[in-house]
């Protein structure tokens, strides 16, 4: 039996991208005084995007927009292999460090690719029923006391 989704936290991409989120606010702390307002801003603006795009995105309840803010999330992991190469470049970070920052963030990049081609499959199966709109259940608003 499939378990439905109900909010963005129970998306498997979400939660590994809150992983690298996680991840990269330990390293920020490590990062010299120097790069404060530099470097450790745009890691942190970064990674917080990755969530915050995919949580956008579930929000629109339209696959399109989905897929274009799931877009936005993959581009901010890629920006953030950037600023992890600067990282270990300026010697900010070990190679362990850098290593398993590139980990976490290539099992988010599958997963929210994986999520991505989901969700063009399921656009592409609700345009042959000429449905654009992702449909909620009604119980998603049903309260019992």
């Amino acid at each position: 039996m499939k378990s439905r989704i109900q909010s963005f936290e129970d998306i498997k991409c979400w939660q590994a991208c809150r992983e690298v989120r996680n991840y990269t606010s330990l390293i920020i702390k490590k990062l010299p005084q120097e790069e404060k307002s530099a470097l450790a801003d745009g890691m942190r603006r970064s990674s917080r995007s990755i969530t915050e795009n995919i949580a956008e995105g579930f929000g629109r309840y339209h696959f399109g927009e989905n897929i274009q803010f799931c877009r936005i999330s993959r581009g901010s992991l890629h920006e953030l292999i950037d600023q992890f190469i600067t990282s270990i470049d300026e010697h900010y970070i070990s190679d362990n460090e850098y290593k398993k920052g590139r980990e976490l963030i290539n099992t988010a990049m599958a997963l929210l690719n994986g999520y991505i081609n989901y969700l063009e499959k399921a656009k592409a199966n609700t345009k042959s029923n000429k449905s654009y709109i992702v449909k909620e259940d009604i119980e998603t608003y049903t309260y019992n006391n």
